[in-house]
This record gives structure tokens, sequence and C-alpha cells, in this order.
């Protein structure tokens, strides 16, 4: 079993201690809440991967992994505070991950920063780490500068670059496939960059985040954190390259709306993923859909911090591997369990499986729609969630039971689309039919 380093840290107390002595934006004492995450797989290049360039050049051996390199990772907060720390993670790596050059900044565009933005990364007050196999371990608190510190809402939208250099060979590299965001390398044996605010040093792209799968906040204690955990429709396929319209980025715009900086959004889709499965993960050969959900809800979901809700939305890939409806079903009533175990107070919502039927492979069949709506029928009644969101309804075309014919075609890929995730305007149907109150009544009824 994974395990990740303990939270409890003399730095990370100590610095618990200073943000809960001082208010902050005149709300209540500050605490951590996670503001971005990246559901952890690996190792690269296994996984779904949507749009991304070519890699053999900046990791022409994956076995090796990065070489001495300096990575930009560019991630969207869901909420700003005064304070940040990075999670870093090495949980399928295989060997030490020695890391230096750790920087956090205000992306201005491409690869380049803010000026005056960037600020060097600690841990237990050395500037540089190293992460055993199997283990992730968070940074130091950083302190933002003015010129992001009193952003608060007015940076909503804006975005951070995480820069680190690899000390050697990282060996095999735990990383998230399908970013849907444009992140940056240098040239393997190029040396540490992360001081720098240009983006020469980093000028080659890719589009899947490496080593680096989470960022808390420090915001005041009644700010929330809603994950939404799933498969590839959570995790974007067919959104837009770099346009921040997967369906969690449109879900929580809805909440800015309504409460500015007061609800953060993460996305712990996988695509590929399974509710059940695999039951060895990576496995050999690698599955590429990454860790079963069961699996992955320590990390992925108790692991953060502040959740108040969850939104689980999967099941199609186990339906279309041969996992009965009964045992699919077992697997969500395990996970809502471990959950509420875990989790004191937590809200836990369902949401119906969006339609298939046509799509290529099993997945298109009219028998597995048969067991979808099953599936279905027991999310809408069977009790489990405290509340349901019914995303079938949404993007069902009543005439032919799949998706409708506007919600197909393909966004960033183009083409007629796979008639199984939906594109921009699908994404965007589901964020509008959302009941903000099912999710947070307490905020929504502000």
């Amino acid at each position: 079993m994974v395990k990740a380093l303990s939270k409890a840290t003399l730095s990370i107390v100590a610095a618990s201690v200073c943000l809960h002595a001082s208010p902050l934006l005149g709300r209540s004492p500050a605490a951590w809440v996670t503001s971005w995450a990246a559901s952890a797989q690996g190792p690269f290049p296994a996984g779904a991967i949507v749009a991304q360039p070519d890699q053999s050049f900046t990791i022409p051996y994956p076995a090796h992994g990065a070489r001495d390199q300096a990575l930009r990772m560019i991630v969207r907060p869901s909420v700003w505070g005064t304070q940040a720390r990075i999670r870093f993670t090495n949980v399928f790596g295989q060997r030490p991950l020695a890391l230096d050059g750790l920087y956090v900044g205000l992306q201005s565009a491409g690869a380049s920063l803010v000026h005056g933005s960037n600020q060097p990364l600690t841990f237990h007050g050395s500037r540089s780490v190293t992460i055993a196999p199997g283990t992730e371990i968070w940074s130091d608190p950083v302190t933002f500068p003015p010129v992001i510190a009193q952003g608060g809402a007015a940076l909503a939208g804006r975005k951070l670059a995480i820069s680190l250099h690899v000390v050697g060979e990282s060996g095999p590299i735990t990383w998230h496939a399908k970013g849907m965001q444009t992140s940056y390398l240098s040239a393997p044996g190029a040396g540490s960059h992360g001081a720098e605010e240009g983006e020469a040093a980093v000028p080659y792209p890719i589009n899947s985040w490496l080593f680096v799968d989470a960022v808390d906040m420090a915001t005041p204690s009644d700010t929330a954190l809603v994950v939404c955990l799933g498969d590839s429709i959570t995790d974007g396929s067919n959104s837009t390259l770099n346009g921040d319209d997967r369906g969690p980025d449109q879900f929580q715009r809805r909440f800015d709306a309504l409460a500015p900086n007061r609800v953060a959004v993460v996305d712990e889709g996988i695509g590929s993923n399974q509710v059940t499965g695999p039951a060895v993960y990576p496995g050999d050969p690698v599955f590429g859909g990454g860790p079963s959900a069961l699996d992955r809800l320590p990390r992925d979901v108790v692991g953060l911090s502040g959740v108040k809700a969850v939104i689980w939305f999967e099941g199609i890939n186990d339906l279309s591997r041969g996992v009965s409806p009964e045992d699919l079903i077992a697997g969500l009533r395990r996970g809502v369990a471990l959950l509420r175990a875990k989790i004191p107070g937590v809200r836990v919502i369902g949401a119906t499986i969006t339609p298939s039927l046509g799509s290529k492979g099993n997945s298109g069949t009219a028998e597995q729609d048969r067991k979808r709506q099953q599936v279905n029928d027991f999310i809408r009644g069977g009790r489990l969630y405290d509340g349901v969101l019914d995303f079938e309804k949404a993007v069902i075309d009543p005439a032919t039971g799949g998706l409708r014919a506007d919600m197909t075609f393909g966004t960033t890929i183009g083409g007629p689309g796979d008639k199984l995730h939906p594109n921009r305007a699908g994404y965007l149907a589901m964020a509008q039919a959302i009941d903000l109150a099912v999710i947070l009544p307490s905020l929504a009824k502000r």
C-alpha cells in the first residue's frame, strides 16, 4: 500500500498556529483548503492522454524519467489566499526523487512569470528535498508577495507556475496524464532554472502534470472544498485545451458567481478510471486508467484539506469491462462508507452516468446502456447519497438515447467526437443543470 508522509511536521504545525492566530480578509481565522489538485497516476507515459506534444526529446527514456531537468508546472487555483503550500509526489516512483530549485510564482503568459511574484519553496527549512518511492510531501508554507496576496477574488482564473529541478535521474515519473493544460520542460541535462522569471529555459510543452498533485491555500476557515471524483468525463476529455472548461471548472465558476473566493472545486478525475479495478496497480502491463477509485480515495479525497462535499461521477468504465451493475453498486457503497467514516459531516453527492449509446467499444451497446440505466436508477433512488445530480438528463437526446448531437463533436481534437465524452457545450450544460443547494446547502441559501 502506498503511504503518504505525515503532514504533522513541526514546520507545518508552526505554520498552522501562525495561520490560526491571525484573521484573513475580515472573515474567520485562516485554515488550509486545497485549491487545486490532480490525481496521481503512473508511471509516465501510461495513461489516457489528449493532445499531447511528442515527449521523445524531453523524456527519451521513460524508465530513467527526467534527468537534470527544469520543470514549470502551470496550475489554476480555484480559491486564493495569502499563503500556499504544494504537495509533491513520488507515489508511483521506484527510486528516491531528489528535487531542488523549487519555486512558485504567478504565471504571466506561457512559461513566463509576473515580475516579483516568484518565491522559493522549502521543506523543513531546506531548499531541497528527497522524496522516497511510494510517498508524497508538502512544502513549508510560502507567503505570497503583495502582487498575489492582495489579489483575492480578483485573481480568479489566474494561474500559478510551480518550478522544480530534478537532480540526476528521477526514474519512473509519477504524473497526471490528461492535464488539458500546457506546462513546460527544459531539455534533459539543462540544470536548474526555477528562479528565472523568463521562459527561455523551459521551452518544451507538455499537457500533463509531473511530480505535483495538490496546492493548499491559507483561506478563512469557512471556505469549503468540493472534490469532483471520476473518470475521463470529470478529467475533461473533449474540453478545450487551456480553456478551463471541464465540468469541475464550470461548477466552480457558478459558485464564484454566488460567493467569490468562498468555494474551492478540484478535479480528481482520471481518464479510463474505474470504481472497482484494477486489483493491482500499476500492474504488468501497466493499466492506463490509474488506481481504482476505491484505492485512491485516501490520497485523492481524504488526504485533501477542508473537504465539505464530494461529487462522485463514475462507473461507465467498470460496466464496459464486464463489472456487473450489482458489483459496481457494491463498490460505490464501500466508497461512500469510507468517505463518511474518514471525513465526518461530508456530503457525498451521486451523479448519474451520462449516455454512451452508439459509441465505439462495449460502452456503446444496447446491453451496456441497459446496465447503465440500472445503475442510474440506483443512484437516483437508492438513498445512498446526500444528494443527486442528474447529469444524464442534462445531455441525453431523448429521441436516440445517446448524447445530444451538438454535444458530441470534438473541441480540442476536432472531428466528429466519440459519442461518449461531451464537448465544451455538454460540460456547460451539466454545470448549468446543477442545483448548488444540493452540494452545499448552507452556502447556496445565502
